[in-house]
This record gives structure tokens, C-alpha cells and sequence, in this order.
């Protein structure tokens, strides 16, 4: 995949160009998973819903979590830029008719808003039976693992590159268990990176992160992160206490997101659900400043791409935030972008694109919204999914953008919410089935918005900077 990917960039071009997606646009549609997903349903009862998507360092394959603890890896077909676009339509929604979106949806949902009109709950769970409401999957797994508990958090290894089977892993934390290094090659567990509480037991990490050259992988805990080293599996690790009371600036709380600086990786950003980040010396371990502004906790700091600007989202907070480091701790806040997710405890993710212009993130609209960096404004708004988008993000070389969607639902049975709206009576405010978001019966979702999905972005070759 590296040498077809790196021939379509470089024929009749330059080497001194790079690639800038450009927006606003209408993505092509290449693949969508939907059955794998499916499949899980059973054994989740709040729907199999994803959380999030990351490409492979290599961009090779895509690594997904979901609800029901499996770990899954796509392999990317070489031929991913040549393969012809899936079936599309124009859909009359909440963005306008310009509103692309997947044909296989679009007669779903047509199907089931049909089926709902006046029809009994054995015919509408009929109509999510038939097959041509099944839509097939264009994209096979490699590869599935499964954890123990609920997934926290997942990370790559830097350096990981399918030419060498011994790069090819990553990490990934989840509910009651130690970190875990997953061959990516044959799914099995390489070894385990265990974190102890104050009682010495073993403890889960909130979240997940190598250094940039690969030699450590950090987890976050309670008010402390702890720092590996990736050769020495096991009990020994430097625990970096992010909460004392002798500290004028702390971070309490659950350390929930981490990030290191691009190239050397000499400052690294913590995020705690106590709404608050920390900014960390890595040769050192001290704490520069701490920066706050967020209304919940943190889910995803990122820096971008010259590390002078640290973004940042929160859960149950709409706005995305670019704070301007060039100042040390004199840094601050720089401006606000808004999104969807000032309702939802989800971890919505965002991703800066490569060339670092724009970035894109999920929402609870079903949209992946792109903001232009220099700015901060929205240049485009992407009709992704008719559920919640809960991860994006864009291949590392190659104009894609991977998009994972999905919620928690609650089960309310047709046949209950039937019989509520007939006792409480036509005058009492009947009760209706209830569409929005969250409380979408059980029985009428099938797993049908927990997909995964790769797009081909338009794009320009703009010349490098001369000098």
C-alpha cells in the first residue's frame, strides 16, 4: 500500500508540492462496514456501537473498538484510489439537498419510516429483517481481538510499518485490566504493562500513549500518569504525580487524553476530566502550566503539525479549543470552534489533516464538521451518518478520511411504547416512539448506525515554501 500510495502522490508532480484537501466538497463514499458490527449486536444491549478509528502510522489498515470488546483491523486494498465510488444520492436533510450520504442508509431509514406509519412492531421488526435492508460490507477484518471490559483507550506504535512484522502492534486500556501490546500481524498478546494503586493492586489506565520515538508508552490515572518503557514489560514504570497539595498549579482527576509534541516529542499534553490540561517538560517530567477553559472533562488533545497550537475537546462541552502555546506560560486561548457534543458523555474525535491546514471532527448530528486552522471557522460540513459520529480521521499520506459512528442506545420495546401511548390516551399528550437521540428503540436500530466508513477526499498539490 506505502509504494501505490507514494507513485499516486508523486506522478506529475514535484517533490517539492505536497497535498492539501480542499474543502468545501462532496467525499466519495469507497467502503462501509456494517455487518461486523452487526453481528455484536446480541451481546451488547445498548447497541454495538464503535469508539473511534485510527489509521496505522504506515496507513496500511484501520484499528476500531467497540462495544462489544472486540478490537478489529481492516486492511486497506491497494487499489484504494482507483476503486470506483458506492452508490450515492442527494438527501433532503438537515444540510440541504447538497447532502451526500450512503444509498444503503438512505433506504433504510426511507424503509423504517414507512414500516413505522400505523404498522405493528412484528412488521416494522420484519421489515429490519429483509435483506435488502442489510447492507453488505465492502471491507472484511484481518483481524479480531478481544479485550476483557469496555476499551478506554487504544494507540499505534510509532513506528509501525507492515514491512516489519516486529513494529506491527499497539496498545490499548480497558475497564479492570492492564495495558495490553496486541500484535497487529497475528492479533495475539505480546505482554502487559501493569499500573498499581496506593494499595498496590492492579489498576485499569484511563487512556493510552507512545512517544513519538516509541521507546515509552505512558497510561493515565488517578491524578498521576504512568511512564514504560516499551522494552521492559511488566510492574516497573515512573509514576509522574499530576496533584499535590504543595503545587500551586495542580491537575486533579482522571488523566483521560495525552499527547506528545510532534518531532521530538520534549512537551507532552495531559487532559483530566476535571476539565483541565497540563503541559509537561518529557525530559524531566515537570509540569510548565496548566490551561484551562473547558466545561467538562477532557476526551482528546492534539497538537498540530509545527507544535506552536494544542487543540482540545470535552465531553458535554460544544466547543473545540485552539490554545496558542508560543507563549509559554503566558499561553492561552486562542479561539473556539463549535461542534455537537455539548449533550453527550461520547468521545467524539477530531483529527488535524497532514499538511496541518484543517481539522475534523465528529458530532452528534451525524455530520464530520472542517474547520480552517488559520481561522478557526467552519468550511464544510459532511452529511456522514444518520447517527452520532464518534471518530474521524484522515489517512497519514493519502487523501481518505475514516469515519466511525454510533451510540449508546437505551432498549424500549415497540410493543411497551405501543401500549403507553394507547393508555395514556389521545388527549393526555400521547406518547410517540421516540426518534431522537439516544432512545431510538432497540429493535429498530439492528446495529444499522453502528458502521465504519472510508471516504476519497478531493484534493490540490500546492508547492512547498521556498526557503
Amino acid at each position: 500500500m506505502t509504494e501505490n500510495g507514494a507513485d499516486a502522490q508523486s506522478e506529475g508532480h514535484t517533490p517539492a508540492s505536497y497535498m492539501a484537501l480542499t474543502f468545501p466538497q462532496q467525499p466519495e463514499p469507497l467502503y462501509t462496514v456494517f455487518q461486523e458490527y452487526a453481528i455484536g449486536s446480541p451481546a451488547c444491549p445498548h447497541s454495538n456501537f464503535l469508539n473511534g478509528v485510527l489509521w496505522s502510522p504506515d496507513g496500511s489498515c484501520l484499528l476500531t473498538a467497540s462495544d462489544d470488546n472486540w478490537l478489529r483491523i481492516f486492511d486497506l486494498p491497494q487499489d484504494a484510489l482507483e476503486t470506483p465510488a458506492l452508490g450515492r444520492t442527494a438527501v433532503d436533510g438537515p444540510l440541504g439537498p447538497s447532502s451526500q450520504t450512503d444509498l444503503s442508509q438512505v433506504f433504510v431509514a426511507q424503509e423504517v419510516a414507512e414500516r413505522l406509519q400505523g404498522s405493528t412492531d412484528e412488521a416494522v421488526l420484519g421489515a429490519l429483517g429483509s435483506s435488502n435492508l442489510q447492507p453488505s460490507d465492502s471491507l472484511s477484518a484481518a483481524l479480531r481481538m478481544q479485550e476483557g471490559e469496555t476499551v478506554y483507550g487504544m494507540a499505534w506504535y510509532p513506528g509501525m510499518t507492515a514491512e516489519d512484522p516486529a513494529s506491527c502492534c499497539f496498545a490499548t486500556t480497558s475497564r479492570a485490566h492492564p495495558i495490553h501490546l496486541w500484535d497487529a500481524c497475528s492479533g495475539g498478546l505480546r505482554c502487559s504493562y501493569r499500573g498499581y494503586n496506593d494499595v498496590d493492586e492492579v489498576t485499569a489506565a484511563f487512556s493510552v500513549c507512545f512517544s513519538p520515538d516509541g521507546q515509552h508508552l505512558l497510561g493515565g490515572y488517578n491524578k498521576s500518569f504512568a511512564v514504560f518503557d516499551v522494552s521492559r514489560p511488566g510492574r516497573e514504570y515512573r509514576k509522574v504525580t499530576t496533584f499535590t497539595k504543595k503545587r500551586q498549579e495542580n491537575l486533579p482527576g482522571m488523566i483521560s487524553c495525552m499527547a506528545f509534541s510532534p518531532g521530538s516529542g520534549e512537551m507532552l499534553a495531559a487532559g483530566s476530566y476535571s476539565g483541565s490540561i497540563a503541559l509537561y517538560d518529557t525530559r524531566t517530567w515537570e509540569m510548565l502550566y496548566v490551561l484551562s477553559g473547558h466545561k467538562g472533562g477532557l476526551t482528546q488533545v492534539q497538537f498540530t503539525a509545527d507544535g506552536n497550537f494544542l487543540l482540545s475537546g470535552a465531553r458535554q462541552d460544544s466547543s473545540l479549543i485552539c490554545w496558542d502555546l508560543r507563549g509559554g506560560e503566558a499561553s492561552g486561548e486562542l479561539y473556539r470552534m463549535q461542534r455537537g457534543t455539548a449533550k453527550t458523555n461520547q468521545r467524539i474525535q477530531f483529527d488535524v489533516e497532514p499538511c496541518g491546514r484543517h481539522v475534523a471532527t465528529g458530532g452528534c448530528n451525524g455530520c464530520v464538521k472542517v474547520f480552517d486552522l488559520q481561522t478557526g471557522d467552519s468550511v464544510d460540513e459532511i452529511r456522514a451518518s444518520l447517527d452520532t459520529v464518534n471518530g474521524c480521521m484522515f489517512h497519514p499520506y493519502l487523501n481518505l478520511l475514516s469515519v466511525a459512528t454510533g451510540q449508546r442506545r437505551y432498549p424500549i420495546s415497540v410493543q411497551d411504547d405501543l401500549m403507553s401511548s394507547e393508555d395514556e390516551g389521545a388527549g393526555g399528550g400521547a406518547r410517540t416512539l421516540q426518534r431522537e437521540a439516544g432512545f431510538l428503540p432497540v429493535e429498530l436500530q439492528g446495529g444499522m448506525e453502528n458502521v465504519l466508513r472510508v471516504y476519497r477526499l478531493k484534493y490540490e498539490m500546492m508547492p512547498c515554501p521556498q526557503g
